[in-house]
């Protein structure tokens, strides 16, 4: 049996035993960092994670205490050097941003007050709603709405279309979906990023669930054929429910035809939510405002906030029209999880009635901080600027010979291959895949890659505040050389 009385004559806790040492190391964590920041463009965008410290990163499990300042000096050593590589001008891969120092601090301060931010009446419940009501003022959505903030872009995705599943039918969350006669469908493009059918997956409709609809030439929508594909479901006896719009394609950066999308979705009674992962943000920009105005009128909207409004990983927000109908989704307040008038247990309606965790940082501080720090204009500017970044890329692409643009440009992605031509599919393929990899490995830049009907892209995906005209310059001049120095080597 536990010898309490025994144990408890030696209690013990995890503060440093000198807090002089530690406020010194914090010191110099936060200069080296700093520093870091500062000149992370001298650096090699990409370097890959050597033998060494693959090895180390293996080691058992530390028994014993090892000094703070030790420790530091293995992340100095082994985790610094190798990241990712989204912090640096020339980092353009998938949609990654790159963070900012305040924010950075913003994270510090953040673990440092270490709270849970589901229920109870203290600060960081305020904060999210703040932040949560910004987001809908920067697209012009009802103030009345709801949200909530997540991981990422998937996740809210899977948190709308939750929503949207049980807005379908109320007796779906207490009976599932044998409560609704026909098969449940949703609709999004072809282009649509693959979280929608691992929302359908986790959902429990299948992934065949998703109905694709085919895509028009620039990549977008076509609306024809979603209301064909609506009026055979039907008659199939299926139950459609939703309809997903793209404010920025993962592949291309095409916008579906909202406006239409949205006219279809009021004529059918079917649920219309906007993937924005990034591209909702471009609202802020007033070339964009028109076409992403339908956004004002969707059911509900996700975005990611560590994309184009550049905080740390990680936080995305989905907003949904009828708070009503975001809460009965979610809600459930078990006895140990009841709201008090008074005390701790009271504040704001939990933030666990409006999503699936009940375990939250406090990702909205960063947000806070770093939209005060800068203010909302700054960030349009920095989103306009990236997106006449990606035509200002398109136009070297089409000046030069043996370079060719894959896709139109709509926003900041940019697809792209050599062609010197007289090559095959495959060998094309082949070709600008190595091409990609070189980039990656010598750390001259990193875009990343796709498919387009079957054809391998270099993809650069622009949401990056440090990136300047000359490193899209050099991403050209590095395409051409290093494709010509293959070509002409195999041939």
């Amino acid at each position: 049996m536990l010898d309490y009385h025994r144990l408890l004559q030696h209690e013990e806790n995890l503060d440093p035993a000198n807090w002089g040492e530690m406020r010194s190391l914090s010191h110099q964590m936060i200069d080296d960092m700093m520093d870091y920041l500062q000149h992370i463009g001298e650096r090699l965008v990409w370097q890959p994670t050597p033998e060494s410290t693959k090895q180390m990163l293996k080691s058992p499990l530390p028994t014993n205490p090892e000094a703070p300042g030790e420790v530091y000096a293995e992340f100095k050593a082994h985790i610094l050097p190798y990241p990712k590589g989204n912090i640096h001008p020339r980092f353009w891969s998938w949609v990654q941003g790159g963070g900012t120092p305040f924010a950075m601090l913003a994270e510090l301060l953040a673990a440092g007050m270490n709270p849970n931010v589901a229920i109870g009446d203290h600060a960081a419940m305020y904060v999210e709603q703040q932040v949560i009501d910004w987001c809908k003022a920067m697209l012009q959505y009802p103030a009345s709405a709801s949200g909530i903030l997540v991981s990422g872009g998937t996740l809210a995705n899977f948190t709308a279309l939750i929503v949207a599943r049980n807005a379908y039918d109320a007796r779906i969350r207490e009976k599932g979906l044998r409560a609704v006669p026909g098969q449940l469908v949703l609709y999004a493009s072809t282009e649509a990023h693959v979280c929608m059918q691992k929302a359908a997956e986790v959902i429990g409709l299948g992934r065949e669930a998703v109905r694709q609809v085919p895509v028009d030439g620039d990549f977008r929508m076509d609306v024809v054929h979603l209301k064909q594909m609506i009026a055979a479901d039907r008659a199939a006896g299926m139950a459609p429910f939703c309809v997903v719009g793209n404010a920025g394609t993962v592949n291309t950066g095409a916008i579906d035809p909202l406006a239409d999308i949205l006219a279809v979705c009021r004529e059918e009674k079917l649920w219309f939510h906007v993937d924005g992962a990034f591209g909702a943000l471009a609202k802020l920009v007033p070339e964009y405002q028109d076409r992403l105005a339908p956004i004002e009128q969707a059911d509900s909207v996700a975005f990611d906030l560590h994309k184009w409004i550049c905080m740390p990983y990680e936080v995305g927000c989905v907003l949904v029209k009828d708070a009503a109908l975001h809460r009965s989704a979610f809600a459930s307040q078990p006895n140990y999880l009841l709201s008090h008038e008074r005390g701790l247990a009271a504040g704001p309606d939990p933030f666990g009635n409006y999503g699936m965790e009940l375990s939250r940082g406090f990702k909205a501080l960063k947000v806070w901080m770093s939209l005060k720090e800068h203010g909302v204009d700054k960030f349009a500017r920095l989103v306009r600027q990236n997106i006449a970044q990606a035509f200002y890329l398109a136009e070297l692409i089409e000046k030069e010979p043996q370079l060719e643009l894959m896709a139109p440009v709509a926003m900041n992605i940019v697809c792209y291959r050599y062609n010197p031509g007289g090559l095959s599919v495959e060998a094309l393929n082949a070709l600008n895949k190595e091409i990609l990899m070189l980039l990656h490995e010598r750390g001259l830049a990193a875009p990343s890659y796709s498919l387009i009907d079957g054809l391998y892209v270099i993809r650069m995906a622009n949401v990056n505040h440090r990136s300047r005209k000359e490193d899209f310059e050099a991403l050209v001049r590095d395409t051409v050389e290093l494709g010509t120095q293959l070509h002409y080597t195999n041939t």
